[in-house]
């Protein structure tokens, strides 16, 4: 019988990427795993299989060089890069060595093949059951056996990781090696960065020896755990269970303050440890993960910046032709013109423009520019306007004044503590709060949001407009998100109260990064008396996506389009609760809609659906950002999914544990509805 060692490894692994060649003690982990393996008395042969494609070529050259066998083949289809593999060297027996199992012991393997000769079986292994540490996992086969699962498998899991086909036991001979006691819960495996600073110390305790044996790392592990408690909280074999975005999104968490950029779209928000976090793809109201599953977003839409849907054809053509053209010269792009000529002619009461690219500095821009033209430093503001120090001041107080008034435990640390008493809070449609702040603090600017989650009452935008002007204060509104869902243009417009300056983003350039700073006259020229400038505020894209996208809009009447279908899903989702008797509450614009289980249990409810709805196919919450792609054919389709999940929600109210249900963590809050 010819035995034949093959060794998983590719440098492209989604947690630690080129762990294989990372150094311990100056040598490759491969090299120590090679090395290691050698020693095996029972294999005829040892190979590498890894990934074609350029990115694999170095660790394919370094295996070559060192004089082993390296075999090319998918990157994906694992079990079919195995058995070519196998099928190349001619095995009548493999062993299955993972490259991310440096401690391999070769006495270890050595029993294994012996038993799985004695036992004359198609399978045998120490992973089923797991006795041995994590890390230690030898698999032996047969190469018929193999080769059958390799013809009949088909599911995508089995394909990616090789044996689960192999463990079916109706469909092969089975043995295991288990071992006397269980150190299944000991991890010795490089998956992460904590691993594979253990792992390096465990080398470097053994140094210059590394033919050390597993049971001398037991004895080092026991005799000092501190050595091995860096890793101890990961779980064993977790990477079989999840997706390419999950590894990725655990990853990112190591690299990058908080995972991403936008604390809205982190994975906790949504399900954590199990939402797919990152897309390969989008186009209409779809969304493809990285594992090429694909998802209807009736979610948050990008976080309400595709109006139009994903990949608009009439946008991404006006981007790439200003690509082709080019994107940036020492010349100003004339795009510029047209768009602020565009915005004012939409609202006439202003006469000048400023842009920048996201929504933050867009209102920090427009902080900027007021305070420089009424002279008074103080801010009262009403809604959410980004991150900036101007608006996080707002927190610097204590729980009795402002603390916590912006986003639940939301810390303003790093903000200058000389700011505190710059900016003031106050509630939607409270004009008495206002006016006393108005009273109190020489504030020169109200800076709020026309509408977040319920519409003005008794006169209420009419009334902060005339106490703006009799005390001469500048009212700006924050339309970032508001803008162009409602009416054409800024949301003001439905309520017939003009502001002194306005700001627009998200949807203003479908997916492209645009934003727009409007004004009357006398205000905006304090832009000149203050310094704001940016590099990348003048590249052409933005502006050019941002005209085409008015033109579509305009056209095709978008935001009327987008009102309907959201009252539309209001309404539904109001029948829902009626027929399984729950109650909810209502809030948001049409088009940017969204509801509460008036329960305790709101927030475990909003988990349970987006679990739910995942396995389904959609990318849902207790909220939807609609879009023009959001089809009457596609409403019902989500409908038909979500009656199923009510259902259970009014099991959870009637009795039933919810935590009982979800499959993780409970999801983190969101912004609080101050309105």
């Amino acid at each position: 019988m010819r035995v034949v060692a093959i060794i998983q490894a590719r440098m492209g692994s989604t947690r630690l990427p080129n762990k294989v060649m990372k150094p311990i003690d100056g040598v490759p982990m491969i090299e120590l795993l090679l090395a290691r393996l050698a020693k095996s008395v029972e294999l005829d042969q040892i190979i590498v299989a890894t990934a074609e494609g350029k990115k694999n070529q170095y660790l394919s050259d370094f295996v070559s060089g060192l004089g082993y066998f390296c075999f090319a083949g998918s990157e994906n289809d694992v079990l079919d890069r195995f058995y070519a593999a196998a099928n190349a060297a001619k095995a009548d027996a493999i062993v299955r060595i993972t490259g991310d199992c440096p401690l391999v012991d070769s006495t270890l393997v050595d029993e294994a093949v012996r038993e799985f000769k004695v036992l004359n079986v198609d399978y045998f292994s120490n992973v089923a059951p797991p006795t041995f540490p994590d890390g230690l996992d030898i698999e032996v086969m047969r190469f018929d056996a193999l080769e059958k699962a390799w013809r009949d498998a088909s599911d995508a899991f089995d394909r990616e990781h090789v044996t689960p086909y192999l463990r079916r036991p109706a469909l092969f001979r089975q043995g295991s090696m288990v071992n006397t006691e269980d150190f299944s819960n000991l991890r010795w495996t490089v998956d992460e960065a904590a691993d594979f600073e253990v792992i390096k110390q465990v080398f470097e305790h053994f140094s210059p020896s590394k033919y050390f044996t597993w049971r001398q790392v037991l004895e080092l592990q026991l005799g000092k755990p501190d050595m091995f408690a860096a890793n101890q909280h990961l779980i064993r074999n977790e990477g079989a269970t999840m997706a390419t975005g999950q590894k990725l999104w655990k990853r990112a968490k190591q690299i990058i303050p908080g995972g991403n950029m936008l604390l809205s779209k982190r994975a906790e928000m949504f399900l954590p440890e199990r939402w797919p976090a990152y897309f390969s793809k989008a186009k209409g109201c779809k969304v493809w993960d990285m594992d090429g599953n694909a998802y209807i977003d009736m979610s948050i839409m990008g976080v309400g910046t595709n109006l139009l849907g994903y990949g608009n054809a009439e946008v991404d053509e006006a981007v790439r032709a200003t690509v082709t053209a080019g994107n940036m010269s020492t010349f100003n792009c004339p795009e510029e013109v047209w768009l602020a000529e565009k915005l004012i002619e939409l609202h006439p009461w202003a006469d000048m423009v400023r842009f920048a690219r996201a929504g933050g500095e867009a209102n920090a821009v427009g902080i900027r520019i007021a305070r420089a033209a009424v002279g008074r430093d103080n801010v009262a503001v009403c809604g959410y306007h980004g991150w900036h120090d101007w608006y996080l001041s707002a927190n610097l107080g204590n729980d009795e004044t402002l603390a916590g008034h912006l986003l639940p435990g939301l810390e303003p640390k790093g903000v200058p503590q000389h700011l505190r008493g710059t900016v003031f809070p106050f509630n939607y449609n409270n004009y008495a709060e206002l006016e006393n702040l108005v009273d109190t603090h020489d504030i020169g600017i109200i800076k709020m949001e026309v509408s977040r989650n319920h519409g003005p009452e008794d006169n209420f935008l009419h009334r902060v407009r005339e106490l703006a002007t009799k005390r001469g204060i500048v009212l700006i509104f924050d339309e970032c998100t508001s803008g162009f869902r409602q009416t054409f243009g800024g949301l003001h417009k439905m309520y017939g109260v003009e502001p002194d300056m306005a700001m627009f983003g998200k949807a203003l350039g479908n997916g492209y990064a645009i934003t727009a700073i409007i004004g009357r006259r006398e205000i905006m020229e304090a832009a000149q008396t203050t310094f704001i400038s940016s590099t990348f505020w003048t590249e052409r894209i933005g502006p050019s996506a941002a005209l085409k996208t008015l033109e579509v809009m305009e056209r095709t009447r978008s935001w009327e389009k987008v009102t309907r279908t959201g009252l539309d899903i209001r309404q539904r989702w109001q029948d829902l609760a009626d027929k399984h008797d729950l109650k909810i509450e209502h809030w948001g614009l049409p088009a940017l809609t969204g509801y509460t289980f008036a329960s305790a249990n709101s927030l475990a409810y909003k988990t349970l659906i987006t679990q739910e709805m995942l396995s389904k196919g959609y990318l849902a919450g207790n909220s939807v950002y609609v879009c023009t792609e959001h089809t009457p054919e596609i409403i019902s389709g989500y409908f038909e999914a979500l009656g199923s999940v009510f259902g259970l929600i009014k099991e959870c109210e009637d009795g039933r544990d919810v935590m009982g249900l979800l499959k993780g963590p409970v999801c983190h809050g969101g912004f609080k509805r101050l309105n």
